[in-house]
Parts: C-alpha cells; sequence; structure tokens
C-alpha cells in the first residue's frame, strides 16, 4: 500500500526474530486497545491504491485485511500506516489522512531490509497536478521522509538515484537529418523526378548519337576515343548531343543545393530552445549550499536558491521568500510583456480548487490551470527580475513547461514535414499532368509517323521505327519547361529580397508564394496591431464648480501617441505645476515621478531616414510606468516639444525636476492582494515624508479619506465625491482603457515608525502584511487612463484584408471588454455592425463550445478570442485548417512555437519575439506591425502571379516549338530548324524573358480577388487551353513563314510535301538548300515569343493597363535575346555555324505579319479572363 501524509517519519530496520515478535505484539496490542474503524473507509483506500499498483506494474506480496478491522478506530488519524513503495523494494510508515489497517501475510516482507536512509519515498510523477497541491503535500511526495527536508535537501546518493529514474535536467536532441539525406529530399517532387526521367532519357539518346558519329567516322579503326580526342569536328559534335541533358541535371544539381540549405537555415528551433536552459544554479545538497551547480544534475525534489538575473532552472514550487516580493519574466511562456508577481507557500492557492486525490491512477486526466494564474510556480527558462527566494524542484526536462513545448513542436514538425505547401502540391500535379502530356505527345508522334519507317534513308523497318522513336522523345523533352523549377526558386529568392524591403524576413522559401493562398490572419493583438507602447489619454481631476458650488471629477485629454514625450494635456496649463505648489496637478507629477521605477531613454543618434536606427525614444522597465512618465513631460514646466533640445533630455526633463526635491528611501512593493505600490519620500533639506502611491483605481480610493483639488484645497471624501470617482472609473473602463488612481499621505498621517529620521522603518517594512494599513488614510489626487493605441495605418491594412476576402482573427491575454474595444478601432468589426459579444470569446468559452458551433463560428467572419493561452492558437490552427483555411499565425514567446510550426504561414516578431519563436516560424517581421503582414500577402499574391506569368510564357513558347515540328513532320516538310537552332531557342530566347517576368509589378486589383484556393492548380483545364491556344499559333506562325518562303519560290505545296522524292524537277534544287527558310522561321518563332513575353506582363491586365515598361527587367530581358538573335544572322562567323542567313526588309515585313497578331490572342484571352476574375470578385 502507498499512502503520502503530512509529519511522516520512516522506519527503515533490520530485526532479528525476536525483534520481529516484539514489534507484531505491540501493533496487535494497539490495534486492540484503540477501538472500531470504519470499514468503508478502508475498502474506498484499498481499491484506489489497489489500482495504483495494477497501473504501476509493482509486485507487492500478499496483503490481508484483519477479519475484524475495528480495534482500529480509536487510532483515527494518527495511526501509522504500513507501505510498500514500488521499485524501492522497502517498507515505511507515514501518517495518512485515510488509515488502511492493512497487514501483510508474512512478517518477513513487512520487515524487508534497506540499507538507504531518508530517500524520496513515492514514486515520481510529473503529472500531478503540483502547481494546485498543497506545499506540504508537495514536500511529502518529492522530498525524503526527514521533517528538515527543507533545511537539508537531498543528499548526493538520493539524487543520484532520482535521477536515474526520472533522467537529466536537460531536453533531449532530435536526430538530425544529414545534408546528404536534406539533398536528396529535394528530389521528391513530381516534376524534379519526370525532369530526371527525361535526363536520363536524353542522356541515353545523346550516347547513341554520339556512338553512331563515331562509328561513321573511318577512322574508328583506330579507337573511339582516339578518334574523340583527333577529330575537332567529331567532338563538337559528341558534345553537342550532350549540351541539353547535361543542362537538364546542372539545373535539377542547383535547385538541390538552394533547397538543401534553405532546410538547413530553418531547422534550429529546437536549438534555440536548449539554449534557454540554464546552465547554473544554487542547490541546498546535505544540508549545504552549493554555488554554479550544474543545472542538468537537478532532480525533482531538489531545493534551489534564486536571486534577481537568475534564469530558473527547472519548473519549481516557491517554498519562502528571501524579500518582499518576487517577480519573474514568463513573457517568453506567455506572451505577456508584464513581470508577474509569485507568492511563496499555499498563498498562490487562493481561489484554486485544489481538491485532489493523489492516489488516483488516471494522471493523464489531470486538468491544470492557465500558466498566467499558476502564482506559486516558478517555471524553467524565466527569469527573475526582482525579489530572491527560495524553490523545491517538481519537475525537470521532458517534464517542464518548455519540455512540453519541445514535444509539441517535435509533432507539428512531424505534421509539416509531412504536409507540403500549396506551391509543391500544386507542381505535383503540374507534373503529373506534364508527364502525360509528353506521353501523349510522344506516342502520337510515333503513330503517325510509322508510314515513314519504311523510307529509302532507313536501311530497314526498325531502323526507321528506332529513328522516330528518338525524334518522339525529342519532340516530348522539347514541351517540357526544364528551366521552371530553376525559375520558380530565382522568382521566391527575388520575392524574400523584395520582402526584405517591406520589413520581412523570409526564412523558408516556398512560405513566400503560400502567403498568396492564405485565407485567415491570426494576429496578436499586443505589439501587433497595438504599439505595444502604453500611452497616457486622459487625466481626471477634482474641481471646485464656483457656480454648483460644488467639487466635480472633470476629465482632461492628453494629446501625443507612443513614448515620445511630445504633447500637452488639455485644460491644464503647463506652469500649474510651479504655480499652484500645493495643487493637485503638482502632487499628481510628485507621483507619477517618484513612485515610479522605469526611465524614458531618448536617443540622440535616432535617424529618421535610417531603418536600421535605433528608436528615438526607448524604455526601461514596465509600459504602465513609462506611460505615467511621459505624462510627467506632458504636465511639467518645460516644454516637450522644443526641437532644439536632444531626445535624451526631452525624455526625462520634467521627471528629474520632480525628483530633484525629494529623496526615496523605502518601497512597498506592489502585490496582488491590495494592488497598489507605494514609496516613502523624504523632501530633501528637510524632514518632511510623504507615501506615495498608485495602483488600481477602486482599492486606492477604498483606503482614502480625503482629496485634493487643482486648486489645492483639501476636501472629505464625501459620498457624492466617492460617487464621482467610481463613476469615472467605469466610464474609463467602459472604453476600454486602463485606469491608474493616485494617492498620497504626509506629516501627521504617517505612522512615526514610517519617518526616515526614526530609522525603523526597513525593519517594519519587512512584514508586507502591514502594507495595508500603512496605506490606509490616505488622500485622493486623481486618476489617469492609458492605453496600447492601435498601430497607425492598421485599420487600412484589416480594410485591405476584408477586401481581399482574407478574415482576421484577433487573439489577445486581455479581458474581452478590451479586446473589442481594440477590435472596433482597428476595424476588425464594424462599429455599424451587429452586437460584437458574438464574434468575442475568452479561451475557455470558445473552446467549452460543441466542436460543431466552434467550426461554425471559426467559418465565418471575422473574430476575437480573448483571455487565450498559447495552447489555444495550435489548436485554432489545426481547426482552421480541418476547414481548408491557409491561416497565418503570429507569436513572440516560446509558447508560441508551436503554433508557429503548426500553421501553413508562422510569422514571429522581430523586436519583442524570442529566439525559440524567430526559428520556429516561417518568417519574421522586422517591425511588428501587422501591416507589414498585409504587404507580405499582396507580395505572396504578386509572387504567384509572376509564377503564373512565366509558366504561361514558358509553356505557350514550348507547345508552340513542339506544334511547329509536330507538323512539319506530319506534313513531310524538309527540316523546320536544326536542332543547334532548337537549343538557341530554349536557352537564348526562352530563358531571360521568364526569368525577368519574375520582377513584373502586382496588378492593381490583386488585393480586391479571393484568396486562391490551395487545392487550385497551376495548370487548370481553362489555361492549358489558353497556353495551347497561344502556343497553336506561334507553331502555325512558325510554320506558315517556313512554308510560305517556298510557295513564293513557285513550288507547290504537294511538291514540299513530297521534297525526299523530287529528282527531275528544276524546282528539287531549292531543297538543297533550306538555310533561308530555315531562318525565317527561327526568326519568327524568335520574334513571337518575344512579343508573347511582352504581353504577359500580366497574366489578367490588358497590355494597355499595365504595360512592359512597368518591368525594365523584362524590356532587357527582350532587348538582348533579339540582338543576339541579330547576331547570329548577321555576323557571318556566327550565321555559317548555325546555319542562317541575312534577312531582307522584305523578309522582316514578313516576319512581323506573321508574329504581330499573337497580341491580338493575348488580349483577347486576357479579356475574357479579366471578365471571369471580375465576376468572382
Amino acid at each position: 500500500m502507498l499512502s503520502s501524509f503530512p509529519d511522516r517519519c520512516q522506519l527503515t530496520f533490520e530485526i532479528s526474530t525476536l525483534q520481529k515478535i516484539f514489534v507484531y505484539t505491540h501493533i496487535v496490542f494497539l490495534f486492540i486497545l484503540l477501538g472500531s474503524f470504519n470499514e468503508k473507509r478502508i475498502k474506498k483506500v484499498m481499491a484506489a491504491k489497489q489500482a495504483k499498483q495494477d497501473n504501476t506494474g509493482a509486485r507487492y506480496d500478499e496483503m490481508m485485511i484483519l477479519p475484524n478491522p475495528s480495534p482500529c478506530a480509536a487510532f483515527g488519524s494518527r495511526l501509522p500506516t504500513l507501505a510498500f513503495k514500488p521499485r524501492r523494494s522497502r517498507w515505511i510508515t507515514s501518517k495518512p489522512p485515510f488509515v488502511s489497517c492493512q497487514l501483510p501475510s508474512r512478517l518477513d516482507t513487512l520487515l524487508y531490509s534497506s540499507t538507504a536512509i531518508n530517500e524520496p519515498i513515492t514514486p515520481y510523477s510529473p503529472n500531478l497536478p503540483y502547481e494546485i497541491l498543497p506545499l506540504q503535500t508537495v514536500v511529502e511526495i518529492l522530498g525524503d521522509s526527514s521533517d528538515d527536508h527543507l533545511n537539508t535537501g537531498l543528499s548526493n546518493q538520493q539524487a543520484e538515484k532520482v535521477r536515474l529514474e526520472v533522467g537529466p535536467n536537460s531536453l533531449p536532441a532530435k536526430q538530425k537529418t544529414s545534408v546528404w539525406e536534406l539533398w536528396l529530399q529535394q528530389f521528391d517532387d513530381g516534376l524534379v523526378k519526370i525532369l530526371v526521367g527525361v535526363a536520363i532519357f536524353s542522356a541515353a539518346f545523346s550516347a547513341s548519337e554520339a556512338w553512331d558519329v563515331l562509328l561513321g567516322s573511318t577512322d574508328v579503326s583506330n579507337g573511339a576515343l582516339s578518334v574523340f580526342l583527333s577529330n575537332k569536328e567529331i567532338r563538337s559534335n559528341v558534345l553537342q548531343s550532350f549540351v541539353e541533358p547535361g543542362i537538364i541535371i546542372a539545373i535539377l544539381l542547383l535547385n538541390a543545393a538552394v533547397g538543401a540549405w534553405q532546410d538547413l537555415s530553418a531547422r534550429s528551433s529546437l536549438e534555440a530552445l536548449e539554449k534557454m536552459q540554464p546552465r547554473l544554479a544554487t542547490v541546498l545538497r546535505d544540508s549545504s549550499w552549493m554555488n554554479d551547480y550544474d543545472a542538468k544534475l537537478l532532480v525533482p525534489g531538489d531545493i534551489i536558491k534564486l536571486r534577481v538575473g537568475d534564469s530558473i532552472p527547472a519548473d519549481a514550487r516557491l517554498i519562502k521568500l528571501s524579500s518582499s516580493t518576487m517577480y519573474v519574466d514568463e513573457s517568453s511562456l506567455t506572451g505577456e510583456s508584464v513581470s508577474v508577481g509569485k507568492l511563496s507557500g499555499d498563498e498562490g492557492l487562493v481561489g484554486i480548487n485544489n481538491t485532489f486525490d493523489i492516489t488516483s491512477s488516471n494522471d493523464s486526466k489531470i486538468e491544470t490551470i492557465p500558466i498566467q494564474d499558476q502564482s506559486a510556480m516558478l517555471f524553467s527558462g524565466s527569469l527573475v527580475t526582482r525579489g530572491s527566494g527560495i524553490a523545491m524542484i517538481v519537475r525537470t526536462g521532458v517534464n517542464t513547461q518548455i519540455g512540453k513545448i519541445q514535444s509539441t513542436i517535435f509533432e507539428a514538425q512531424n505534421e509539416t514535414d509531412e504536409r507540403k505547401t500549396p506551391l509543391g502540391e500544386q507542381l505535383d500535379r503540374f507534373g503529373t499532368k506534364l508527364s502525360y502530356i509528353i506521353g501523349f505527345i510522344c506516342v502520337v508522334v510515333w503513330l503517325t509517323s510509322i508510314p515513314r519507317f519504311s523510307d529509302s534513308a532507313f536501311e530497314t523497318w526498325w531502323e526507321g521505327a528506332l529513328y522516330y522513336a528518338k525524334v518522339s522523345v525529342a519532340l516530348g523533352v522539347a514541351a517540357i519547361p526544364e528551366g521552371l523549377p530553376a525559375v520558380i526558386t530565382l522568382c521566391l529568392s527575388l520575392g524574400t529580397r523584395r520582402m526584405a524591403e517591406r520589413n520581412v524576413i523570409v526564412r523558408k522559401l516556398p512560405s513566400v508564394e503560400t502567403l498568396g493562398c492564405t485565407s485567415v490572419i491570426c494576429s496578436d493583438k499586443t505589439g501587433t496591431l497595438t504599439t505595444n507602447q502604453m500611452t497616457g489619454v486622459s487625466m481626471a481631476m477634482l474641481e471646485s464648480d464656483a457656480q454648483a458650488k460644488d467639487t466635480v471629477v472633470i476629465e482632461h485629454s492628453i494629446s501625443g501617441s507612443s513614448y515620445n514625450p511630445s504633447g500637452s494635456v488639455e485644460g491644464i496649463e503647463r506652469g500649474e505645476s510651479e504655480s499652484i505648489p500645493d495643487g493637485a496637478v503638482k502632487y499628481a507629477c510628485d507621483i507619477m515621478s517618484l513612485c515610479n521605477d522605469a526611465r524614458l531613454i531618448g536617443n540622440d543618434d535616432y535617424n529618421e531616414s535610417d531603418s536600421d536606427s535605433k528608436p528615438q525614444f526607448t524604455i526601461e522597465g514596465e509600459p504602465t510606468e513609462v506611460a505615467l512618465a511621459v505624462v510627467v513631460e506632458k504636465l511639467g514646466p518645460h516644454e516637450s516639444d522644443d526641437i532644439e533640445k536632444s531626445p535624451s533630455i526631452l525624455a526625462n526633463q520634467n521627471k528629474l525636476h520632480f525628483t530633484n526635491d525629494w529623496e526615496r528611501y523605502a518601497t512597498l512593493e506592489f502585490d496582488r492582494k491590495r494592488k497598489s505600490m507605494s514609496v516613502l519620500c523624504i523632501r530633501k533639506g528637510s524632514n518632511d515624508c510623504m507615501l506615495m502611491s498608485k495602483g488600481a483605481p477602486s482599492m486606492v480610493l477604498d483606503r482614502c479619506t480625503r482629496a485634493k483639488l487643482r486648486d489645492g484645497s483639501i476636501v472629505p471624501l464625501s459620498q457624492n465625491l466617492i460617487d464621482q470617482i467610481e463613476a469615472m472609473i467605469s466610464s474609463i473602463g467602459d472604453r476600454a482603457l486602463r485606469c491608474i488612481g493616485l494617492a498620497y499621505k504626509e506629516g501627521n498621517d504617517l505612522e512615526p515608525v514610517l519617518l526616515k529620521e526614526n530609522g525603523q522603518y526597513d525593519t517594519f517594512l519587512k512584514d508586507s502584511n502591514k502594507f495595508v494599513s500603512i496605506e490606509d488614510g490616505m488622500t485622493f489626487v486623481g486618476l489617469v487612463a492609458i492605453r496600447d493605441p492601435p498601430r497607425a495605418n492598421v485599420s487600412r491594412s484589416v480594410d485591405t484584408c476584408l477586401e481581399a476576402g482574407i478574415r482576421v482573427i484577433m487573439i489577445t491575454g486581455d479581458s474581452k471588454a478590451t479586446a473589442v474595444a481594440t477590435a472596433k478601432d482597428v476595424h476588425i468589426f464594424n462599429r455599424n455592425d451587429g452586437p460584437f459579444i458574438e464574434r468575442a470569446f475568452e479561451g475557455r468559452e470558445f473552446f467549452g463550445l460543441p466542436e460543431e458551433r466552434q467550426l461554425e463560428v471559426l467559418s465565418t467572419g471575422n473574430l476575437v478570442i480573448c483571455r487565450a493561452e498559447p495552447k489555444d492558437k495550435q489548436q485554432l490552427v489545426k481547426m482552421l485548417q480541418s476547414l481548408g483555411e491557409i491561416p497565418c499565425m503570429t507569436g513572440d514567446g516560446v509558447n508560441d512555437a508551436p503554433a508557429l510550426q503548426q500553421a501553413s504561414i508562422g510569422v514571429a516578431m522581430g523586436i519583442s519575439g524570442t529566439e525559440v519563436a524567430k526559428e520556429a516560424a516561417d518568417m519574421v517581421l522586422v517591425d511588428d506591425n501587422f501591416s507589414t503582414i498585409v504587404n507580405a500577402v499582396e507580395e505572396g499574391r504578386s509572387i504567384y502571379a509572376n509564377m503564373q506569368a512565366f509558366i504561361n510564357f514558358l509553356l505557350t513558347c514550348n507547345i508552340g516549338e513542339v506544334i511547329g515540328v509536330f507538323m512539319a513532320s506530319i506534313l513531310g516538310l524538309p527540316q523546320l530548324l536544326t536542332p543547334l537552332q532548337l537549343l538557341w531557342v530554349n536557352l537564348v530566347t526562352d530563358g531571360p524573358p521568364a526569368t525577368a517576368l519574375g520582377f513584373n509589378p502586382p496588378d492593381p486589383d490583386l488585393m480586391k480577388r479571393k484568396p486562391r484556393s490551395s487545392s487550385e492548380e497551376i495548370l487548370t483545364p481553362s489555361l492549358l487551353l489558353r497556353y495551347t491556344a497561344g502556343g497553336l499559333y506561334i507553331g502555325i506562325a512558325t510554320l506558315g513563314v517556313y512554308v510560305s518562303y517556298f510557295l513564293d519560290q513557285g513550288v507547290p505545296l504537294q511538291e514540299i510535301s513530297s521534297w525526299s522524292s523530287c529528282s527531275d524537277s528544276p524546282l528539287c534544287d531549292i531543297f538543297s538548300d533550306i538555310r533561308a527558310p530555315q531562318t525565317l522561321a527561327l526568326t519568327t518563332l524568335v520574334t513571337t515569343e518575344l512579343l508573347k513575353a511582352l504581353c504577359t506582363v500580366s497574366v489578367s491586365s490588358s497590355i494597355f493597363v499595365i504595360g512592359p515598361q512597368k518591368n525594365p527587367w523584362l524590356l532587357l530581358g527582350v532587348a538582348v535575346p533579339f540582338a543576339l538573335n541579330l547576331a547570329i544572322i548577321y555576323i557571318p562567323a556566327l550565321e555559317v555555324n548555325f546555319g542562317l542567313v541575312p534577312l531582307s526588309s522584305d523578309d522582316w515585313i514578313k516576319v512581323l505579319c506573321w508574329s504581330l497578331p499573337i497580341i491580338i490572342i493575348e488580349e483577347a484571352m486576357k479579356f475574357y479572363d479579366a471578365s471571369k476574375i471580375k465576376a468572382e470578385m
């Protein structure tokens, strides 16, 4: 039996036979002496503990309950329980809240010996809710059986045994994929596989051609290698045959190298997480404190000491404070920038339901409370920002909150690794379709060529069949845009560069395109939709109303925004603090200046035009306190708008003016009970002392008995005045503003012990329970309303999302009222819409809805999720993905990393984000601005449109080439273009324009279209029809100008198609030199394709709306190939190598007549597409 009880002591002993009889006799005697015991209670505990035994798999010897357990009754809760510890092989005794009068059937088992003393007596379970159990119970579960465990700690032997059971206090490293494996993974792509197959076939045919060339040499008897090396012409022909497969292979290798490099740079999120774990700690071992102890060796049950600046080494329960308060920065876990106060012992359990049966075996179903509400817990990786204390470690390594996050990141990585991006899926489908098209072309070409297998040019029918098989494969290869993977990679890389100019750093290349599919943006509120710079917006003072002869509360608005001190307070002159030195304005400035640990810092090197320059004003301390300091700068006597003063002076000139009169000698730290902070100050040059206080307005008001007016008079706090102040507090709260109350206490109202000259205040203030009484009887001064204002242009960006069909979900830890108010300000909620409350949910409220209702809410409209935990983000992402959405998720904390990894697009904050969040994200916002996300979405859509543009161009041109060569072969015409000329077109004419199309500007209506479906294919039937129509004309134009040359020379069409059998006719001589028609065909093909490129600046907008001049790179990409084409026509050395002749002016007119109609065809197809897009908008 296993028990865990307070005040227990453990007895471990070796006993002789006489000792056994003696102990057994005394135990039975005690049973008889102490009366009856509740039998039902025995059975209940027995059943629970038996279930625990069955689940742990421990081996228990036979046990029995006494036939008559009633003698136990008199013992009550003081009866020692005999229990066996699984896996530790010893018996223990302890004092239980439930008594089990079980005795073993064999006394030898009961008195099993063990040499270890004071070992932890309970099997460690990381799933127990240590955050809600009473501290004494936690100590009993994890500590040893000694009464003084908190003062002695574990022994090294005990710690070693526990470490063997639970493992080291470190995060396990995930097995890394080798660079070689990453490189091979880049070939797991449909289009790449097709190109690999094409390269193999092409290389095989090239090898066959090369061998034929070598065999045809008269010197082959000397050996093929010697012929290849000695004969320049043969060497040139052989190498030329391998150019195409060589280019394809080079493109594939380069593309794989770029992809592997991108993967390598994006897989370090777990490494960043591990770096957050502290390296050293101060631990209590064998009654001695050990400094600089390796944190990896810590175990549950260890006692550690924490001070300001320490990083917490493991999840721990705060035992006691060594200072009045302790504050911990948990922003990496919660995303909240404000440090959290911690409470020692059981103080942090106030309001928490901590009824839990530790005998329960179903640990997996334990429900815990949000991290933000666990005031008694300290979490691994968090930082102590104020105070010091002693804590007991309860979870280490993988069982800590960071460890759980790591496990979630593992799961999310596995899911995302298996899930391809929308572009990856589309390219796979595109590759499949392309393989069918290529296969169809090869089969059709070969079948239609069967009648020519027996031509006189071939010795046998099989030789003809093999020749046309090569031709059909060559045509199939010509249809493949082999440069597509490289051009896509280049286009994405260009997109990352443009995004960098718009404050977006892209970490994972495919995410650039995925942005174009984004249908939902899940955004944090603080710092993304808002500035994360708390700003005072109004100030309420008590003033005399001469007409009504009464005191009224007047609210004054405060101008200015963010941390810039420029601004003023409406209705209050700057000199009032000097002209009325005993007025409420002067006292408010004193309180906001002295009861304040924050500092505003001005940067004199600030350069507005330099994006890399540090901000003009930065802060140290809590944002709320900085907001009050900025209000002081707007109220004080020195002008804060003086442009001649440096930022470093403007930041603190008025605060220094007020603090110079006082010396602060003691601080009553903020705590959750009284919700206020106070400071004791003495006026320099006198013994006048004052207690200055700020805090939650209702709590401050409750401890006030009087009020100070602007004119300096002091009046009692009548019920009428209290009602006015409370009404103002409610009004400020209704506007979702944070309200701060200001008050003071001075002179004879202060206890003598608090006066500095008394010298006893330090000892007196060690008891924080006295703080409320010290602050009692204060004088109320006024209220300050502050808020985190929305960023500039965010509302416009949200409106853009609405036009673009993108929904916005705001996720925040703030209250529902604050969240809804912000949602209205940034246009997530339209003020003219119905009740917003139906679209705003607290996290627990939302996830408490039926699943059908959750999905229904998520499927339409904008949404606000408040009081949300970081784990809620990942759940939201999964639900949105199940609805077919492409969610973009923002985050900055460590706890956000799993959601960022899970999301289709994870966006981390560059300023406030942790390294873990940045490493897990797909992209990082340099300025933490929501508008930047919208800009990135626009860029993602533009990149996809550009990819469609060059796919349109490449496929149309390749189809045109295939159709031209195919039709010439079917009609039996002389060779339309030589292999060298076709290679020239593919490399020089197609490559540069296709690359330049990646620089196309976005369409004007790009952000007015609905998001592209992730299932939308790159090559839809309508697009294939469009590409084929354009390609058909290119092929017809090329073939038409070629045939027209022969017709102009008087050769009938029938004679042209039977040119190979022409022998006696005088016209037969024309077929002996076909360089002129081939030059016309090549020039027409090149010109038509370049005109096609100029028309492809936009896939759907007319060339007269978005002309080629909008893309200077395209003009260059067209001009250079055209100039090169002129060079191979008119430069004698080149024209001979390419088999071309110079063209006359009449020839150029003919070329233009055949080429220009491509513009009309493109405009007609654009008009049709634009009509469809407009209908869908």
